[in-house]
């Protein structure tokens, strides 16, 4: 597969496009001043106790308080709590965890006030983004990221990827970092660490372990709100997280983020240096890759598709919906059959409009009825397949027996909203024209203009194929009639790009006669 990552920079943000195999699947934008991204670590102090939502809203500097539910706490809380009080205090020397003594769980079932107090510090990560009037939610559970490796400081488990499959590679990676983790240091192995050698695996350990040390660091004597950790920008955790499947080219339009992509590939990818380039062309970078057509008809309330079928998605504070529309282009044979196939192109595609749209929540499929079960079962498997290149966790349920399929999945930014309407010419957004049967008393009153003031002037009109026609039709038509009204042959051509109303008069030099009016 084709793998193209297209990132397009300006002043104030950036915007990346994936692209596989020319098809665009993910479009991500940040602002360059953008404050919280997932996986940002914050010292936050505790605002309001909600006994009722069994959570607590904690102030990390954004204008909404952030919300922290229980089961968002972690069961190492206790420790965590331990160790913000004593680093912040400056009483602990060192950020290793050697010597910390780890304190008992939190029990599941427990309530917020019995563990958090008013006012108190707390170390929290941003699990997700603001959305709509919601400010961004939180967690206890605090991670550091690397490329192979995930961190988790106060656990002691080791946990291997499920998509590793191959149960000697298991073994060999659990009893690898289990040699070379730090006491107190809990390590999730990622999918790319498959076949890693351990210099490689220790290098990345070492580097997440500098980070925790940084944070460390910032926590002595920090007042809350402070931000301790800040997420790499979004063009690096891209490249950190899908690099493992290798892209064939990054096209970038700025020579500074260029030179860090190369510079961050050459620490985590050196071999792949090369698939960078820096795009030089006069045309915007999102239009000579095709980008903009495609956003273009990719977003939306409609989305079509190769065979004529379409999708129409509509969105509710609560669900997304999708409906399946086979079109008029439905070939005809058998029934069944031309029904299952719009049906799977249609899963594909929803595929593709969930990752492209980052939509998240609860969604709703109301594909085209089909009566054989076997079809059905096929439909299913279609679906699960195209989302298995979804990083975010989803979960797709078998169509009920009313013909809808229930997807969840993850949300954690807002969803991306393009508006790729344009205002219309013809109305200027008013959403009204003048009535199409007095344009051509418009067109004789300009005439009739422009001949009294140059009537030697050659002229030629120019207007819609429409207008054009009904101009020249018949032998005593318009054009005929002005002909012997002014002695003079007036040439008249269409142009299909203009809209129904609109027209144009040009001198024998091919320059347009502007009119007062």
């Amino acid at each position: 597969m084709e793998k193209e990552l297209i990132i397009n920079t300006t002043p104030t943000d950036v915007e990346i496009a994936l692209l596989e195999d020319t098809k665009l699947v993910e479009l991500h934008y940040q602002k360059t001043n953008n404050n919280f991204s997932v996986g940002d670590i914050f010292l936050g102090k505790v605002r309001r106790l909600m006994p009722g939502l069994n959570a607590a809203f904690v102030d990390i500097g954004h204008h909404k308080d952030a919300f922290l539910h229980y089961t968002d706490l972690g069961p190492k809380l206790r420790s965590l709590l331990k160790f913000t009080t004593s680093a912040t205090a400056g009483s602990l020397n060192s950020s290793s965890l050697d010597n910390f003594k780890v304190e008992p769980d939190i029990v599941k079932t427990g309530k917020i006030d019995q563990v958090l107090a008013k006012r108190q510090q707390v170390l929290v990560q941003v699990l997700k983004e603001p959305i709509s009037t919601k400010g961004p939610r939180l967690s206890c559970e605090i991670t550091i990221p690397g490329r192979f490796l995930v961190l988790t400081p106060f656990s002691d488990v080791i946990a291997v990827s499920k998509k590793i499959a191959n149960p000697e590679e298991r073994k060999r990676l659990k009893l690898l970092i289990e040699s070379i983790r730090p006491k107190n240091f809990g390590v999730i192995v990622r999918t790319a660490a498959e076949g890693k050698k351990v210099a490689d695996l220790h290098e990345e350990l070492s580097f997440m372990l500098d980070k925790w040390d940084e944070m460390f660091n910032q926590m002595n004597k920090a007042n809350a709100p402070a931000k301790l950790l800040s997420e790499l920008d979004k063009t690096s955790s891209i490249l950190r997280d899908l690099l493992s499947d290798s892209f064939n080219r990054i096209v970038v339009n700025d020579k500074e983020l260029y030179h860090n992509i190369r510079t961050y590939l050459g620490t985590i990818a050196p071999e792949q240096m090369n698939i960078v380039q820096q795009y030089k062309g006069s045309k915007p970078i999102f239009e000579a890759h095709g980008v903009t057509k495609q956003i273009k008809s990719s977003f939306g309330k409609t989305a079509t598709m190769p065979s004529g079928a379409y999708l129409v998605i509509e969105h509710t504070e609560a669900l997304h919906v999708v409906d399946v529309n086979s079109g008029h282009k439905m070939s005809s044979g058998n029934a069944e059959d031309a029904i299952l196939k719009v049906n799977m192109e249609a899963a594909e595609e929803i595929a593709r409009q969930l990752r492209l749209r980052d939509i998240g929540g609860i969604i709703i499929v109301d594909f085209i009825d089909m009566r054989n079960p076997e079809h059905k079962k096929d439909l299913v498997q279609v679906m699960r397949q195209a989302m298995k290149k979804d990083r975010a966790q989803h979960t797709i349920l078998p169509l009920s027996k009313f013909g809808l399929m229930q997807i969840t999945r993850q949300r954690v930014r807002p969803e991306v909203k393009i508006d790729t309407t344009e205002v219309c010419p013809t109305c200027n957004g008013t959403g009204k024209m003048n009535a199409p049967v007095l344009i051509v008393d418009e067109i004789e009153r300009d005439l009739q203009y422009i001949y009294q003031s140059r009537p030697k002037a050659k002229i030629k009109l120019v207007a819609h194929p429409f207008v054009e026609a009904f101009l020249k039709k018949g032998w005593k038509s318009r054009q005929v009639k002005w002909s012997l009204e002014y002695f003079k042959w007036i040439k008249i051509e269409a142009d299909a790009n203009y809209h129904l109303t609109k027209y144009r008069f040009f001198d024998e030099n091919d320059d347009e006669i502007r009119l007062n009016s």
